[in-house]
């Protein structure tokens, strides 16, 4: 299928343009500038920002699902809203353009995953740093449920660059799991697979090593 990517200059969306390049689909990416994001060979560029919904209508042309791994920095003290502003603006060129498939990236301590990230995460990191971001994650996450289309949450444990393994678990019972970590990669494969795979249509996975 031809997929819309946003986010895809990011660390984890270019391993995902790649990734989705490989399993066969055309990918296209709305991007900021087609200049910065030059290295994205495996991805048709369309210019534009992710919080306009004209320009996500453009980039949905002949797209039949679309990717979000959309990121945003940590921000301590100042309140963020892009995630929220452009999911919301994806969901309607979405149901306006009639594109069914979307697949959200959140990350673990979105919803009920927050309090499962071990100690150095919940109780220091989360609460100091990532409080204002996730606070909009939350609100992304409320965005894409309400939403007509058939969606997957994807919330990966923390992201490193190793070589990835090839493979993921998949969790939605976090009664006895705190903490973990998974390669950028295969939160690539697992992503990309939403696209076709109805396993977890409507239903927030976890996913880690």
């Amino acid at each position: 299928m031809r997929v819309l990517i946003l986010g895809a200059t990011g660390g984890t969306g270019r391993e995902i343009v790649r990734e989705a390049h490989n399993q066969g689909h055309s990918v296209r990416a709305l991007v900021r500038s087609k200049t910065k994001a030059a290295a994205l060979a495996d991805a048709e560029l369309i210019e534009g920002d992710a919080r306009d919904e004209q320009a996500i209508a453009r980039a949905l042309d002949g797209c039949s699902g679309v990717i979000c791994s959309l990121g945003t920095p940590v921000s301590p003290f100042s309140e963020v809203t892009l995630l929220s502003v452009a999911t919301r603006s994806l969901v309607k060129a979405m149901e306006n353009e009639n594109v069914r498939r979307l697949v959200c990236i959140t990350g673990l301590g979105a919803g009920d995953s927050r309090g499962h990230g071990g100690f150095l995460f919940d109780k220091l990191f989360f609460p100091l740093m990532l409080r204002k971001v996730y606070e909009d994650k939350n609100r992304q996450e409320d965005i894409v449920r309400a939403s007509k289309t058939d969606w997957v949450l994807v919330r990966p444990t923390v992201l490193n660059d190793k070589a990835a393994k090839g493979s993921a678990r998949a969790l939605t019972d976090l009664s006895n799991f705190n903490g973990g970590t998974i390669a950028r990669g295969d939160v690539a494969k697992f992503v990309v697979q939403q696209l076709v795979d109805n396993t977890w249509l409507r239903r927030s996975p976890l996913i880690t090593w």
